[in-house]
């Protein structure tokens, strides 16, 4: 960290500006139930212009309570716009509670000058807006930020040298990685990064532009995702995005491309209380964790939230739940109130049992049980006698595997039945029997697999899913790793499936799914060693799961 020397402009009287939050926001306010009841009235101060470092001006709406007196600010900074849902999410609803609020659009998004690019900037430009926000007669001194997404990584961004202003930050399901919002396990994410592209080139144009380009991708979808090559295709939809081809077109993270770009050591040296909000299905749930961990080693004061949430639905569905932790933390370090705040640190939601769990730590110290496939779709927690292959399935990238709910940033993200994906002959199951009493697993998952493929190339899915007694099966976690392969002896690999806290009830069974991919969540593997985005030939590939697989599963306490 370097030294803060700044300039502080002696506070003077504010005259209040007389605009009210646009209509639109004021509308959808009305409609949200469940939340605290306002204790001010809203003034809105749009289209400030605030000068970046390079001069470039960054647009910027300032709400407020309509209330004499001192209160905190809240800077809110975003590729996607400053109207719905941002404006009443953010700017009506915290400036009600008592915060000025201060939304600001990245460079070159939303009317502020300058060219986006998904990360460079967002630290520089963070420290030119608080540099103004020093100016500024209501500025006291006391500044909180929060956000979503990619609203979190310019959070990081600026915590890589916490302005001495910083008392407090909230995150949600957020970012700190973007090359693993790309890649994971050394496949394209293909659907969310065609989800990232999207979302920053057309939602800050407004909504017409946004809904008109949704469209236009899903129709176009299967002819993108099955393109070959893969790069560039999706320009019929979305139109050239630089940034967009250099982040897919990178896979190694370890490429000069991606320096700088993770801002994953703001977390290991801040003193910034923070506060983590996460969903269970969310696409960015394993940075939190990261996020998590890095702040409780470096001492900072910090909580984890995890609902039952995708990306999305956090803050919609989860949006009560979401904001009055977010209330609580910000009116705990910025207005000294810590009334709200719960007695632990982390606060998850059990699937299959629909209840929340107080937790003093995450993930929670406990042990492991491995359960292991047989030759018959078994799947027991007794070690097994027999050695040697269990089962084989053909991969077809012509006829790719499809993916099933899941980590997405899409709707079609979160727990779904499994049964008709788990018929296809290229998805091995195996199944527990009916349980004879609850069990939970609380904690990260993972799948050892000794595996041998035919050509030395291939991708691996594995999955766990929970199946009730009338045979519905629904994911809980999942993950995905790269194979390369020598002959016919099999290959041991440790998938991580990242983490849950679910309850199995009793009669239900415990299921591992295994197969070649999940497309077009992950880009297809070509099968030929070639990257999934310069492919253009397919070859087909055998998979043969040996024995000495097993899934570690985390055990729960009640």
């Amino acid at each position: 960290m370097t030294p803060h020397t700044h300039d502080v402009v002696p506070r003077s009287h504010w005259a209040a500006p007389s605009g009210k939050p646009p209509l639109s926001s004021r509308l959808m306010r009305a409609t949200w139930r469940g939340l605290p009841a306002k204790q001010h009235d809203v003034g809105w101060e749009p289209g400030l212009e605030v000068p970046a470092a390079d001069g470039s001006l960054l647009r910027t709406d300032h709400y407020f309570p309509r209330t004499k007196g001192d209160f905190p600010t809240l800077l809110v900074r975003s590729p996607y716009g400053r109207g719905v849902p941002w404006s009443p999410l953010f700017g009506v609803l915290f400036a009600e509670q008592g915060f000025h609020v201060v939304l600001q659009s990245c460079r070159g998004t939303g009317g502020s000058g300058g060219r986006f690019d998904l990360w460079r900037n967002e630290a520089g430009d963070g420290q030119a807006t608080v540099a103004w926000l020093r100016q500024q007669p209501w500025f006291t001194g006391t500044l909180g930020t929060l956000g979503p997404s990619y609203l979190g990584y310019v959070q990081w961004a600026l915590a890589l040298d916490p302005p001495p202003e910083l008392k407090a930050m909230v995150v949600h399901v957020g970012l700190h990685d973007p090359h693993a919002l790309f890649h994971s396990g050394g496949a394209l994410l293909h659907e969310n990064a065609l989800a990232v592209g999207l979302g920053v080139k057309y939602q800050h144009q407004g909504m017409k532009p946004m809904v008109r380009a949704t469209l236009r991708l899903q129709r176009r979808l299967r002819e993108i995702t099955s393109a070959r090559p893969l790069r560039r295709a999706y320009e019929s939809a979305l139109g050239e995005v630089p940034w967009l081809d250099a982040a897919m077109t990178h896979p190694d993270a370890d490429d000069p491309h991606w320096d700088g770009a993770s801002v994953a050591a703001a977390a290991e040296q801040l003193a910034v209380p923070t506060c983590l909000v996460t969903g269970w299905h969310d696409a960015l749930a394993d940075q939190s964790f990261q996020q998590f961990d890095r702040l409780r080693r470096a001492g900072c004061e910090s909580s984890l939230l995890v609902g039952p949430w995708t990306h999305t639905s956090a803050m919609q569905q989860g949006w009560p739940e979401v904001f009055a932790e977010t209330l609580a933390w910000l009116r705990a370090h910025l207005c000294g109130d810590r009334a709200g705040l719960r007695p632990t640190p982390v606060r998850v939601h059990v699937g299959g049992e629909d209840a929340w769990r107080d937790l003093d730590d995450w993930p929670p110290a406990t042990a492991t049980t491995d359960w292991f496939p047989a030759t018959e779709g078994t799947l027991s927690a007794q070690t097994p006698v027999e050695s040697g292959p269990l089962a084989t399935f053909r991969y077809d990238p012509d006829d790719p595997t499809p993916s099933v709910g899941g980590r997405l940033l899409s709707r079609a993200a979160g727990p779904r039945d499994n049964r008709k994906l788990e018929a296809r002959e290229d998805v091995l199951t195996f199944t527990s029997a009916p349980l004879a009493e609850s069990a939970d697993v609380v904690g990260p998952v993972s799948a050892r697999l000794r595996i041998a493929t035919d050509t030395g190339h291939a991708d691996v899915f594995v999955r766990l899913c929970d199946v009730d007694p009338q045979g519905r099966s629904l994911n809980i976690c999942d993950g995905l790793m790269r194979l390369r392969t020598a002959g016919q002896t099999p290959s041991e690999v440790t998938v991580p499936m990242s983490s849950t806290a679910h309850r199995f009830a009793a009669g239900h069974r415990i299921r591992l799914q295994i197969s070649g991919g999940a497309h077009p969540r992950y880009a297809r593997s070509p099968g030929t060693g070639e990257t999934s985005v310069e492919a253009t030939h397919l070859q087909p590939v055998h998979l043969t799961v040996h024995s000495g697989t097993a899934l570690t599963l985390p055990q729960g306490t009640p």
